[in-house]
């Protein structure tokens, strides 16, 4: 079964590369991959006005956010160490975003 994590390298292993097998992608690229497919698809050739890139993680960063908050029973230090961010960092994202 598989993990919805990403994989990371053994150590000395080369990095992976996008044009790897989607085979070897994570649960959660695959999500993702499908997911910006289903939206090109739907929007055609309309542009976004914000940009593709400032959509997927201004839509992407409050969820993450708020499971991640969730998951480590609203432990701030702890959520930021998974996260990989400061929790100064995280208190400000939390507070842009109304989730304080």
């Amino acid at each position: 079964m598989p993990v919805n994590a990403v994989r990371l390298p053994a150590a000395g292993a080369a990095t992976q590369t996008s044009s790897q097998s989607a085979g070897s992608q994570s649960a959660l690229s695959e999500c993702v991959s499908r997911t910006v497919r289903r939206y090109l698809a739907d929007i055609g050739d309309t542009e976004c006005a914000e940009g593709l890139h400032a959509l997927v993680l201004r839509e992407v960063e409050v969820p993450l956010l708020r499971e991640v908050l969730a998951f480590h029973d609203g432990n701030q230090s702890r959520a930021a160490s998974a996260l990989g961010i400061n929790r100064a960092t995280l208190r400000k994202k939390l507070a842009a975003h109304g989730l304080l």
